[in-house]
């Protein structure tokens, strides 16, 4: 798995490593203290083939594998939205390491949203499968370090990024600079709402370090990236540098989005990330079915 380091900048500045699961793009997070070695893991894949809908932790273990060898200690694990192109290991992560794991409140109306395209009423219990859900503004420790939730909606309803120190953690909202910011048209999304959470973002300190939810490459670029820091997106994010205007955007992200395909694992990853990453109760067979809706997208 490619792996890189983003050391700590000094007191109050976390050790960010980022971990690329290439099936679909995402990047992994596993943020540390370097004083104290205490970690949380954002965003951590549970891999899923959707051609057999197999499902697998190599991914998950391969991360655990190398915060055990850095002597780093998980205390949280994190999730910045219910993620449409990725199956989460959430509800692995912390059964396997006996920690809290957490998302942002709003995961609850997303819930809503999606047992009625569903058609499963009684389906999805974040409160229960979630130990912690964020509202705006929360704070907790790791380590010595302080992480603080911030509201980020617009690519789903409820997408959260955390700041730690001179780091954010900013899920589905940007990508690396030549590649702009992430659809908007998932059912709770919205454009003029991402912008706006965009531009929270970007009134972050222009040193701030900006680690996205994921990276596809770009034309004349083969090398995969994730971390770019605020000034830089201000000079050079081709959807949102500064002189764009939010209705340039919102027509932008408006006409991009309507040329965009759903995530191949989008109709199975919801059901199982509105579970933390749990499957479906087994039926009377024993077997675990998903449901899949015909025609509705």
């Amino acid at each position: 798995m490619l792996t890189r380091h983003s050391p700590s900048s000094g007191a109050g500045s976390p050790d960010v490593w980022g971990f690329y699961e290439k099936d679909t793009g995402s990047i992994q997070y596993l943020v540390a203290d370097p004083q104290t070695r205490k970690g949380v893991l954002i965003d951590v894949v549970q891999d899923f083939d959707p051609a057999e809908a197999r499902t697998s932790f190599d991914s998950a273990d391969e991360i655990l594998d190398f915060a055990a060898r850095q002597g780093i200690t998980i205390e949280r694990v994190l999730d910045t939205h219910p993620h449409a192109d990725h199956v989460m290991a959430s509800a692995y992560l912390k059964d396997k390491l006996g920690v809290p794991n957490a998302i942002g409140e709003k995961v609850l109306e997303i819930a809503d949203l999606w047992r009625e395209l569903y058609n499963l009423p009684d389906a999805f219990d974040p409160a229960r499968d979630f130990d912690d859900l964020f509202a705006d503004g929360a704070t907790f420790p790791v380590g010595s370090l302080e992480v603080r939730v911030l509201l980020s909606p617009g690519h789903t309803l409820g997408s959260v990024t955390y700041i730690v120190g001179d780091a954010a953690f900013v899920h589905d909202t940007l990508m690396y600079p030549d590649m702009g910011s992430s659809r908007a048209d998932f059912p709770g999304g919205d454009a003029g709402m991402l912008w706006d959470s965009i531009q929270e973002i970007l009134s972050l300190p222009p040193r701030t370090r900006l680690f996205v939810g994921h990276d596809y490459g770009a034309d004349g670029r083969d090398e995969i990236r994730w971390e770019a820091m605020v000034a830089e997106h201000r000079k050079a994010n081709k959807h949102v540098r500064d002189g764009i205007t939010k209705d340039e955007f919102v027509r932008t992200r408006t006409e991009r989005d309507a040329t965009l395909s759903l995530p191949d694992r989008m109709l199975h990853a919801l059901q199982i990330n509105l579970r933390a990453g749990r499957l479906p109760p087994a039926e009377a067979d024993g077997n675990v079915y998903l449901k899949i809706p015909a025609n509705r997208f």
